[in-house]
């Protein structure tokens, strides 16, 4: 089964506990840096030198549109914005979102060839909104809390279609929320559910 039940791995460089911010992630980690398999069992692209995102945040008019790494550097004014809508909207509290994440969704959008906006439904998650979305579903040591994770929508895509692309990818965690119609990505280990 393509999204079956498994206990996610880890590593130093992924868990949230370990993780560092922004200030210990380079451009030259990228996003393989922590990829559990093999170069050559993975099927993801090469990074683009130029990398940009369409995304919008659900229930508010926050997007963000245009580059976000060129010139082997992330940019630092694109970083805060895209902060600000991965924001928790509950806390109404912004984190630093750790730049990987923006390189996965790029990698997926460049593979689905989307021209369409990411719609994030959640992105920074506080540990007490976390805590209050406990049920099986919800990691107590969720990577939304540490700014690596997010959960969306592609308009006029399946969420089916859109998992199965991502997770052939293997760049990092997907999730298939079918019944609610989302997906989840994040930027540690490769894995589904």
């Amino acid at each position: 089964m393509l999204f079956g039940r498994h206990k996610p791995q880890s590593c130093p460089c992924c868990d949230p506990a370990l993780a560092g911010r922004r200030e210990v992630i380079t451009a030259g980690l990228g996003l393989l840096a922590c990829a559990a398999l093999p170069r050559a069992a993975r099927a993801a692209p090469p990074l683009a030198p130029v990398r940009s995102l369409r995304v919008e945040r659900s229930y508010t008019e926050d997007r963000f549109e245009g580059v976000y790494f060129r010139d082997g550097r992330y940019d630092r004014e694109a970083l805060h914005k895209l902060d600000w809508v991965f924001r928790d909207l509950s806390a109404a509290e912004v984190t630093p979102m750790d730049p990987r994440l923006f390189d996965v969704l790029h990698a997926v959008a460049e593979q689905l060839e989307a021209s369409e906006a990411f719609v994030i439904s959640s992105g920074y998650r506080t540990p007490e909104r976390n805590g209050q979305l406990r049920t099986r579903r919800v990691s107590t040591v969720s990577l939304h809390m540490s700014g690596m994770a997010a959960d969306f929508r592609l308009p006029g895509r399946d969420a089916y279609g859109v998992a199965r692309a991502a997770a052939q990818m293997q760049v990092g965690g997907v999730g298939l929320y079918r019944r609610e119609g989302f997906v989840h990505l994040d930027c540690g280990p490769p894995r589904r559910w």
